[in-house]
């Protein structure tokens, strides 16, 4: 046997019992899972779900450090049953961070680093770096030869973890210790999602917290969350809660879409002072008294209690249907008032006749109490005037009034109650089509106004961030009262008008100062060819280095628009290796693909540059790069499109080839369309 065999003899010895250790651990949770009270049980099948979830890789990386100890780097920390020594550490804590971190030229006392790598459970294959002093640099790949595998291994539709393959920069980040507001810049191919999904599983393992207090993950759409849905369950988190903006707001459809310009302008923070004026402009105080009638009695309302009352609901700063409550109880209070005024300003003779108009602070005196107690009116025995009513009875009478359906009519004409999508309504005129996803921050803007519940979270993370208006950051906030938050997003990648142009216009009116900004450097995705063609397509930024080049330049096709969907299945129907993305404008997707909601697990499939934001193919094929650029921010959305592919990259143009891409060299129209 070689000394390779016998390594993998004792690492299959190793991980056999890290996983019966794990059956073991699994057994006992089932079994209380279903003896104990209900709290109880869901915490044990949550913890059946966390052993399910590392079946795969359950370990997958060995120091060997200097000191002569091995510590193995797992998913999960395993400990011995009888004395509770380590048998797997977590890859959240601090024992584990050499594991991506240390490098020959700073090995911080690992002698040798060994990643494993397993099938089901078993392992197949080892590599072994040794930390000598080799002279590589502090910025060297750490464990280059797995992390070249991952990605340029096959996609599957899906986003997988990286715990395996995480780089020393990423794992800075992963490990950042704000308490606050974190923002993540990255170009593509950094790993900007993964990075800020492994976060949220570190905050999680190190914050216990926030397990209680709940994390939201919010992306740019469904089909996104989609794809990258496996990633925190790998790594054992199950309990974080991720939606698109559209669905933070329960019940609102987006049905429609908005012209660019028309989206911008409802992104602006001035909406939100135009929805609090629009708000306030509907409580009116009259402009002449107003007679209520109650119980065949005429009430007088005067201006001037209205707008007292106005002034103190208002003066509480709650919500317009909360202060309405408060306005309601001055006014009925007022009229309340009037009305035993009247009623106690009439004194009885014996027979039951009024004889005079009652004392003149409006108590009962003497003569009112000898009337009343000839009439059978029973008064309490005391000394001084006395009011005919007492508390109880007052408070009956206030009831009473607030209850009556005409004075609530009369109060509802001067305060009345209202709905977000009554004031977006009446603000934006449109009371038909439904909504669009720029009305979704104004609603929920309307509903704080209105005084309507927000769930709220101990940690956001906000992804492809860079896409959001003002209007979006304003209904993000009040889901994150603390400001803890992980944003990740690249500012030359921004396809929205509405959107980010730089971090401190979007964020120091919520933040001020209180934000660390990092930066991803490096591109493990796009290789070196395809970046370089983007060269012309977004100025000013520095794009992330390409850690590889495949030797595949990208290539272009002209056409005419006739011919052009002919064209594009042609070489889509000569794709066989990997999974190809067709990315066109909105205008042609419906012409290559009928299919409403697009597959990633698929063969093909068709997107527009926006749903291909985040998103990795083997292959891209463009089609009509001119429509694209087109759009308001159509560099940034070309950019996006390119940069999606990890092999290889097609672009067809009908007519001229736009000058942004006369660095593509061109390809014979004639060659027989292979696989690219």
């Amino acid at each position: 046997m070689t000394g390779e065999d016998r390594e993998l003899e004792l690492e299959r010895d190793h991980v056999a019992g890290l996983y019966a250790r794990v059956d073991a651990l699994r057994e006992t949770a089932v079994a209380r899972s279903a003896t104990e009270d209900q709290e109880a049980a869901a915490v044990w099948r949550a913890e059946v779900a966390r052993l399910d979830s590392v079946e795969q890789g359950l370990c997958f990386g060995r120091l060997d450090l200097d000191d002569g100890r091995r510590v193995y780097i797992g998913r999960l920390g395993l400990f011995r049953d009888d004395d509770g020594e380590p048998l797997l550490v977590d890859w959240r804590v601090p024992a584990a961070r050499a594991f991506y971190t240390a490098t020959a030229a700073a090995p911080q006392g690992v002698r040798r680093r060994r990643r494993i790598t397993t099938r089901g459970r078993t392992v197949v294959a080892l590599d072994d770096e040794l930390l000598t002093a080799d002279g590589a640099g502090d910025d060297a790949l750490v464990g280059d030869a797995a992390l070249l595998a991952a990605v340029t291994a096959e996609r599957t539709g899906r986003m997988h973890d990286v715990v395996t393959t995480l780089q020393a920069e990423q794992d800075r980040i992963i490990r950042h210790e704000t308490g606050g507001v974190l923002v993540v810049e990255g170009g593509p191919g950094t790993g900007k999602t993964a990075v800020a999904l492994h976060r949220v599983a570190y905050l999680l393992y190190t914050r216990p917290h926030l397990r209680t207090r709940g994390v939201l993950v919010v992306g740019p759409s469904r089909l996104f969350l989609g794809y990258i849905g496996q990633v925190l369950p790998g790594l054992g988190e199950h309990s974080v809660v991720t939606a698109t903006l559209a669905e933070l707001r329960p019940g609102t459809e987006v049905s429609r879409s908005d012209p660019p310009e028309t989206a911008a302008g409802k992104g602006r923070a001035v909406m939100a002072g135009r929805l609090a004026d629009a708000v306030r402009a509907r409580v009116r105080t009259p402009d002449d008294a107003i007679d209520v009638e109650f119980e065949q009695q005429t009430l007088r309302l005067d201006p001037a209690t209205c707008a007292r009352a106005a002034a103190e609901a208002r003066r509480t700063r709650l919500p317009h249907n909360q202060a309405r409550l408060l306005f309601q109880r001055h006014v009925v209070e007022a009229l309340a008032r009037r009305l035993v005024e009247d009623l106690e300003a009439i004194v009885l003779t014996d027979t039951g006749e009024a004889i005079d108009g009652g004392s003149p602070d409006g108590r009962l005196g003497e003569a009112d109490l000898r009337a009343l107690a000839a009439a059978g009116v029973v008064v309490d025995d005391h000394d001084g005037p006395r009011t005919m009513l007492d508390e109880t009875a007052r408070a009956g009478l206030l009831q009473s009034l607030l209850a009556d359906p005409v004075v609530q009519a009369t109060l509802d004409a001067l305060w009345p109650p209202l709905t977000p999508e009554q004031v977006v309504a009446d603000l934006l005129g449109e009371r038909a089509g439904g909504w669009s996803a720029a009305d979704v921050p104004l609603l929920d803007e309307a509903a704080a106004l209105l005084g309507q519940d927000t769930a709220v979270f101990g940690h956001v993370v906000v992804d492809e961030a860079q896409e959001l208006s003002e209007m979006d950051w304003r209904m993000l906030m009040r889901r994150c009262p603390t400001r803890s938050m992980t944003i990740v997003g690249d500012l030359a990648q921004t396809g929205s008008p509405a959107g980010a142009g730089s971090w401190d216009d979007v964020l120091r009116p919520h933040l001020r100062d209180r934000r660390h900004l990092v930066r991803l450097s490096v591109n493990y995705r796009t290789p070196a060819e395809i970046m370089a063609a983007t060269t012309d397509l977004v100025t000013g930024v520095t794009p992330p280095r390409s850690v590889r080049s495949t030797g595949e330049p990208p290539w272009r096709l002209g056409t005419t628009r006739a011919e052009l969907p002919a064209v594009v299945a042609e070489l889509a129907a000569a794709h066989t290796t990997g999974r190809l993305a067709i990315i066109t404008p909105g205008t042609l997707t419906e012409a290559l693909s009928p299919t409403a909601h697009p597959d990633l697990t698929g063969r093909v499939v068709v997107l527009t540059p926006a749903q291909a934001k985040g998103l990795e193919f083997d292959s891209v094929l463009i089609a009509d790069p001119a429509a694209i650029l087109e759009a308001p921010l159509g560099h940034h959305d070309l950019y996006v499109a390119m940069t999606r592919a990890t092999r290889h990259l097609g672009i067809v143009h009908p007519g001229p080839v736009p000058a942004e891409l006369l660095r593509v060299p061109p390809r014979a129209r004639t060659a027989p369309a292979r696989d690219r």
